[in-house]
């Protein structure tokens, strides 16, 4: 199975369709194995009878330094949040470096002390590394890798094949924020905002989500696509209809005033600080008093619910009250958005 492009375009970095049609077309195939086919955010493990969550990431934001952090402390956030996703507890991290000839050092100091407070902060130890320098003109200043290993004490399954009918949807807070932020920092769009990105680590949010039920079926954080990508992508991957109040989901005036200016969809904008999650409906008001009451989750809302359908697929019960059919978006919105 080939992909219909001869070329990689910026929209397979996206999060989107061709993000999607990429790893389906190329790398499922080519690299297929049970712990890659569960497409989380990790992959989920045993050794020696000890349950382990592991991930990688590579961050290549533009601009390196945006309103509420940077492309160090963002390195660290993605793959914490990604092993949390898993239901784990994030212990050791990797960084790489790809470093352009010609790098200021003083940057460059700048963003690893940044990426020492973010560890600290989340509760992880960089206990390895590697660094690679490249002709000047080959990279743009610096792209970072980081890969992680957390141990997994929760019991339930998580994942998109976990998620039954009946289940609500909620979400961690108001979307968008980091896009927007990133939006207004580069000087081509000329936006002035007083957004800042909503980049943190979120494993001590899942910790209290964890704690709060027994029957979490899914997390993801909604990182490139966004909300809307993630909930499209599983309820594709559930075979379930899930269906989102659009009166209910988050989004600040000012991240929307931004969407309305250059005509994006909040729904698609880049996060790295939400996340989404599946639960019974019974359990829901219970989850959403654990979030609310955790810094990163006090504006935490119940967004929607999970129903059988024919095919997997996301709908939108729109402000008008009609229901529209929400597909994964074709283009690329924002690159370098992380």
């Amino acid at each position: 199975m080939t992909t219909p492009y001869d070329r990689i375009l910026l929209e397979h970095g996206s999060g989107g369709l061709l993000s999607n049609e990429l790893i389906a077309h190329t790398f499922l195939p080519l690299l297929k194995n049970r712990w890659l086919e569960g497409l989380g955010d990790g992959a989920l493990f045993e050794i020696g009878g000890v349950k382990l969550c592991f991930s990688t990431d590579t961050f290549v934001v533009q601009p390196r330094f945006f309103p509420g952090g940077d492309i160090g402390s963002l390195a660290i956030h993605g793959t914490v949040n990604d092993l949390a996703m898993c239901g784990g507890t994030p212990l050791y991290l990797s960084a790489g470096f790809i470093l352009e000839e010609g790098f200021p050092m003083e940057e460059l100091e700048r963003i690893v002390r940044s990426m020492a407070a973010a560890a600290k902060r989340a509760g992880v130890s960089v206990v390895t590394g590697d660094t690679k320098v490249v002709p000047r003109g080959a990279a743009d200043g610096l792209f970072i890798n980081t890969a992680g290993i957390g141990v997994v004490h929760y019991a339930g399954a998580l994942g998109a094949a976990a998620i039954r009918p009946g289940d609500a949807v909620l979400v961690s807070g108001p979307i968008g924020d980091h896009g927007a932020a990133i939006l207004s920092a580069r000087q081509d769009f000329g936006l002035s905002s007083e957004v800042r990105s909503d980049s943190a680590p979120l494993n001590g949010l899942v910790a209290q989500i964890l704690k709060a039920s027994p029957n979490i079926h899914c997390m993801r954080d909604a990182t490139r696509g966004g909300l809307g990508a993630i909930l499209t992508e599983l309820s594709q991957q559930s075979g379930l209809r899930v269906t989102v109040k659009e009166s209910a989901v988050p989004v600040r005036d000012a991240v929307r005033g931004i969407c309305e200016i250059l005509g994006f969809d909040p729904l698609f904008l880049a996060n790295e600080g939400r996340m989404a999650l599946f639960c019974p409906a019974s359990e829901a008001q219970a989850v959403l008093a654990a979030m609310q009451a955790h810094e990163l989750g006090h504006e935490a809302a119940v967004i929607g619910s999970v129903t059988e359908d024919k095919r997997g697929r996301l709908v939108m019960e729109t402000l008008l009250g009609s229901l529209r059919e929400v597909d994964l978006p074709t283009g690329e919105l924002v690159p370098r958005i992380c």
